[in-house]
């Protein structure tokens, strides 16, 4: 029997998945992937001077580097890359399902970013996620940032460190974290309610925040998804604000101890 158009195309698109691979660039971004063990290391291409300062990383990993003539490193990737010359080709991380990294924490703290596909943008909301104690950052699969090597250096290292999910459907995923208990807060510029109004007397709840991309905001399922709509409390207009600034400031009020 002949399979289902959408069967071939699922079982083509995993196939795909397991085949991709992403190009880390930049010194530091190289050498927190060399010491992450979780990190599955394919080939590393350095030239001598950067074989130099990641000397004790590429030893640990025991990975052979193919050394390469600075005039002659033309890494596989977009030419304004500043990859100083260091290139390090791996398999993007597996972090588990959304039940993996939502739940265990005292009181977990998730961010979901609703079609935010700058790079620059999720790396910065990476990296305050780690540094303000988040469980996880959830994008989509298909309007979210997707794991490269610009994500990785505008990540400082989180990228390691901070667990990404992407996830096929928003709204599904946050109908999801609902029956896992967390209450569901959507930014959204217009709300009457405040993050901490929002949280007087949950603190204890689980907690995720949900952020659209910068301009259309949240789109009209996630609003109708979430539990509520809240602002941050400031004194100007919240138009203003960067998507990642927003995500920070939101993480930092909706805090257990606030």
């Amino acid at each position: 029997m002949k399979k289902p158009k959408w069967v071939v195309q699922k079982e083509q698109d995993k196939k795909a998945e397991g085949n991709q691979t992403v190009w880390l660039f930049g010194l530091h971004a190289v050498r927190d992937a060399l010491e992450n063990p979780a990190r599955e290391k394919l080939q590393l291409m350095v030239t001598p001077n950067a074989q130099a300062k990641l000397e004790e990383a590429i030893a640990k990993t025991g990975i052979t580097p193919e050394v390469v003539d600075p005039r002659k490193f033309r890494p596989p990737l977009d030419p304004g890359s500043v990859h100083q010359g260091a290139v390090l080709e791996v398999k993007p991380l597996a972090w588990g399902s959304l039940q993996d990294v939502c739940i265990g924490a005292e009181a977990p703290r998730v961010l979901l970013l609703d079609r935010v596909t700058d790079p620059h943008n999720v790396g910065a909301i990476l990296r305050s996620a780690e540094v303000l104690g988040a469980s996880a950052v959830i994008g989509m699969r298909h309007h979210a940032a997707p794991e490269t090597g610009s994500l990785a250096k505008s990540a400082s290292g989180a990228l390691e460190r901070q667990p990404y999910l992407r996830v096929r459907n928003l709204a599904d995923a946050i109908k999801e974290l609902q029956n896992m208990g967390y209450l569901v807060l959507g930014l959204d510029g217009e709300a009457e309610m405040t993050v901490e109004s929002a949280l007087e007397g949950k603190r204890d709840r689980p907690v995720a925040l949900v952020l659209g991309a910068e301009g259309p905001g949240l789109r009209e399922k996630t609003k109708e998804t979430v539990d509520h709509l809240v602002r941050i409390d400031a004194q100007g207009g919240f138009g203003s604000l960067n998507v990642s600034n927003a995500a920070a400031i939101a993480l930092y009020a909706s805090r257990a101890h606030g």
